[in-house]
This record gives C-alpha cells, sequence and structure tokens, in this order.
C-alpha cells in the first residue's frame, strides 16, 4: 500500500524542485535554532527559579502550580522576545560551520547557485515567522494574561494607581477623575461634563465611583447634577447615590502600558480605536506594541538572510570572526530598537516609524551584504 506522506513529499518536490540538500539545510537551521532557544530558556528558568523559589515556598505555592501556572505561561514571552536574535545567530553559527568544513564549496561546485541555496533558508524564516506571528497575537497575550493572575492570586495585587485621568467620553462629553486607586478599583472626585455649541449644559460630580461588571453600570456617591439649558437656567440634583452608564470601563481610567500586552491583535486594535477617541496619554505605547508584533517576526526573514551572507564565505581565522561580527549587528539591531521607541514615545518620532526603522535599515544592509558576498 502506497504511503500517503510519501506521495505528498514527491509531489512538493517535484513541483516546487525541493533537493535533499535544501531538506539538509532546513533541518539544520531548524535544530539549531531549537537547540538554542531550549539553552537559553534552561538558563532564564534557572537563574528566574534561584531568585524567586524563597517567594514559592513563603506563599506554600505547590510546585506543580508553579510549574503550569507561572513557568509555561513565563517561557512564551521570552522565546517570543529573543527568536529574531536568536535565528540570526543560529544561522550564523551553523552556516559558519558549513563553510569552515568546505560545504558551501561543495554546494557551488554541483551547480547550485547562491540564490537557490538562499530557499531553504528563506523556507526555514518563514516558518519561524509564521510561529513568531501567532506566538505575537494569540499566545503570548493569553499566557501573559494568565502569568498577572497567577501573581494576583499567589501574590496579591501590585500596588498602582492613576492621577489627574482626562478622558473624552465622545463627542461632547469629558470625564475627569482627580485618583484612580487601582487597589480598591475605585476613583475619587470625578466629574463628568457634556457640551452642546459650546456651552456645558450638563455637569455631575462625585466624591467616589466604582463599577459593576456584572450591570455595566458606575455608582456614582455623593453626587451633584446640574442641568443648563439653552437659556441659561440651571437645575440642581443631589443625592448619595446615582447608577449610570458611561462609554468606559476601569481599564480606560487605570493607564497601564503594559495592559496591550494581554490583548490579542484584534482586540488591541480596537483598544487603540477606542483610546484615540479619548486621546489618552499611553496611544504611542499601545501602538508600538501593535506594530512591534508585525515587524518583530518580519524581523526573522530579514536577520536570516543577513546571517547567511555574513557567514558563507570561508574565514581563515575561523567561526568566530563570523560569530563576532553577527553579534555586533544583533547589538546594533536592539539599540536601534530601543532608541527608535524612545524616541516615538518622547521624541515626537509616528510610531510606525518608530518601530519598523530598524527592519529599514537592516533591509538595506541585507541586500548590500548578499550583493557583494561571494558567490
Amino acid at each position: 500500500m502506497t504511503n500517503p506522506l510519501k506521495c505528498i513529499k514527491e509531489w512538493f518536490c517535484e513541483k516546487t524542485g525541493w533537493k535533499i540538500i535544501d531538506g539538509y539545510l532546513l533541518r539544520k537551521m531548524l535544530g539549531s535554532v531549537v537547540f538554542s532557544i531550549t539553552l537559553l530558556m534552561t538558563i532564564v528558568v534557572v537563574f528566574d527559579l534561584s531568585e524567586n523559589l524563597q517567594r514559592f515556598m513563603s506563599h506554600n505555592i505547590p510546585a506543580k502550580k508553579v510549574i503550569t501556572g507561572y513557568y509555561l505561561n513565563f517561557i512564551p514571552y521570552f522565546i517570543n522576545l529573543f527568536i529574531p536574535l536568536f535565528t540570526f545567530i543560529s544561522v550564523i553559527w551553523f552556516t559558519s560551520k558549513l563553510s569552515s568544513r568546505n560545504e558551501i564549496i561543495s554546494i557551488f561546485d554541483n551547480g547550485i547557485s547562491f540564490n537557490r541555496m538562499l530557499v531553504p533558508y528563506t523556507t526555514g524564516a518563514i516558518i519561524i515567522m509564521i510561529f513568531s506571528l501567532i506566538m505575537s497575537n494569540f499566545i503570548v497575550p493569553r499566557t501573559n494574561k494568565e502569568l498577572n493572575k497567577f501573581k494576583y492570586d499567589y501574590f496579591g495585587r501590585r500596588i498602582a494607581s492613576s492621577s489627574y485621568i482626562h478622558i473624552k467620553n465622545s463627542k461632547d462629553s469629558y470625564i475627569f477623575v482627580e485618583h484612580w486607586d487601582k487597589v480598591e478599583d475605585k476613583g475619587y472626585f470625578f466629574t463628568y461634563e457634556e457640551f452642546k455649541n459650546n456651552a456645558i449644559r450638563q455637569k455631575i460630580s462625585a466624591q467616589t465611583i466604582t463599577y459593576d461588571v456584572e450591570k455595566d453600570l458606575w455608582t456614582l456617591n455623593n453626587y451633584s447634577k446640574r442641568l443648563i439649558d439653552s437659556s441659561g437656567s440651571e437645575q440642581l440634583y443631589t443625592g448619595e447615590r446615582l447608577d449610570t452608564s458611561l462609554n468606559i470601563t476601569p481599564l480606560n481610567l487605570y493607564q497601564d502600558a503594559y495592559v496591550s500586552e494581554t490583548m490579542s491583535y484584534r482586540e488591541l486594535r480596537k483598544f487603540i480605536k477606542e483610546e484615540k477617541k479619548r486621546g489618552s496619554s499611553l496611544l504611542t505605547n499601545y501602538q508600538i506594541e501593535q506594530h512591534k508584533r508585525l515587524a518583530n517576526p518580519l524581523g526573522i526573514l530579514i536577520m536570516t538572510l543577513l546571517g547567511v551572507s555574513v557567514s558563507c564565505r570561508k574565514s581563515t581565522r575561523g567561526v568566530g570572526v563570523h560569530i563576532f561580527i553577527g553579534m555586533g549587528l544583533a547589538f546594533t539591531f536592539v539599540f536601534l530598537q530601543q532608541i527608535s521607541t524612545v524616541f516615538s514615545v518622547s521624541g515626537g518620532l509616528p510610531p510606525i516609524l518608530g518601530t519598523w526603522f530598524p527592519n529599514i535599515i537592516f533591509v538595506i544592509i541585507m541586500f548590500i551584504m548578499l550583493k557583494i558576498t561571494p558567490k
């Protein structure tokens, strides 16, 4: 009986011109990336465990819960964070080894051009890139949320608050909260103002506000409500409690730049759209997070081709030269990412440009290196 997988493989090889050497290079590339990431995660987990072991024991957290609730949600974030750089370093490492053993020269001697040799590298980069896209937009946001829940359940809430919050509630209404306490989920000194024809028509003030998730209502305590008609006459109402609906949730009042890291790509886009209407002061941070989820995976393809161009030429001084050049380029890439992010947050650089700037620079470097690489 014919093996269907073998038939599919033969059909794929026939249609794409895939050769045994392509499979060999692809396995080498993916194996090197998996090995380097596994080694890195082992080191990261060991160091983190040594720092937090006493903390886990003092809170009597079961070992199973530490593994499933903490580390299984902790590891994906770091895998996704480091995968572009470690793909780059892995490609340089194993390609340099091939070059030092004259395997690259043998490939060229058998009639395979340099551009054709890039096919398995590009295929591997696309596989890793798709993996990174799924991680960035679906898996990591969920694991970040679960990790935060673990810390909340066992370590207690992180004390945090926001002060002097101004929000555009709708086209003609604005909200001001002098202080929002994240620990108590309560706001202090709340003001709601509604305008019509550039004149105030309604103003509600309250000493404290709380949110009912089930009813999707806000409770205003010790409130006063002023209604002003077009003639300027006023009506004043006061009371101890008022339940009302507002076009916001506590998430809008608690200004946290890291909240975007717990949202899927679709949720993040919707959240940014709402925050843009309200004029959030952290809008740039949210937009940077959105663009990073596409820019970083694409960087894997760029760094892979750059790694090949750096390491495929044989050096008389060994693999170390390639590693040294690769590390220099890797640190330059990270440096550009940090600088462009800072300029986006506080220097007026558009978030899309600040996020994609390192990729643009390295695309140019990649094409130059590919052009001058001996073929």
